[in-house]
C-alpha cells in the first residue's frame, strides 16, 4: 500500500466513524504498528486518488512475481503505467511479492 506524506495529527479534522467491531479488529491486524487509523486515512487517499484522476502508480516492475495473460471484464487501472484497461480488452494479471492479483496493461512490463 502506498504511504503518503505524514500530516501532523494536530492539523487534521477530527471526525467521527462508525465501524463494526470485526472490521475494526481487522484493520488493527491488518495495519500492525502503523496503527488503524493511518491504514485507513492510507485507504481513503488512494480511493480518493483513482477516482479523481489524480493516480500515482503504487508499484514497479520489480514488485511483480508473474503474470499471466486474462480479459478484463470490467475497466481497470494498470497499477504501473495507470493506464485504463476497457473492458474486454486483453490484460495481464501480476502476482505481487505480498501475493496479491493486481492488473496490468499488455505493454507495462518489459519483455523477457
Amino acid at each position: 500500500m502506498h504511504t503518503l506524506t505524514r500530516t501532523s495529527t494536530t492539523e487534521m479534522d477530527v471526525t467521527s466513524i462508525r465501524l463494526e467491531r470485526e472490521l475494526k479488529e481487522k484493520l488493527k491486524a491488518i495495519a500492525g504498528n502503523q496503527g488503524y487509523q493511518a491504514l485507513i486515512r492510507d485507504v481513503l487517499w488512494n480511493y480518493v486518488q483513482q477516482k479523481s484522476g489524480d493516480y500515482r502508480p503504487q508499484f514497479s516492475p520489480a514488485d511483480i512475481r508473474a503474470s499471466i495473460e486474462a480479459i478484463a471484464q470490467q475497466e481497470q487501472r494498470c497499477v504501473l503505467t495507470g493506464k485504463f484497461i476497457r473492458p474486454e480488452e486483453p490484460m495481464l494479471l501480476g502476482l505481487t511479492t505480498n501475493g496479491d492479483m493486481v492488473p496490468l496493461s499488455m505493454d507495462s512490463l518489459p519483455k523477457a
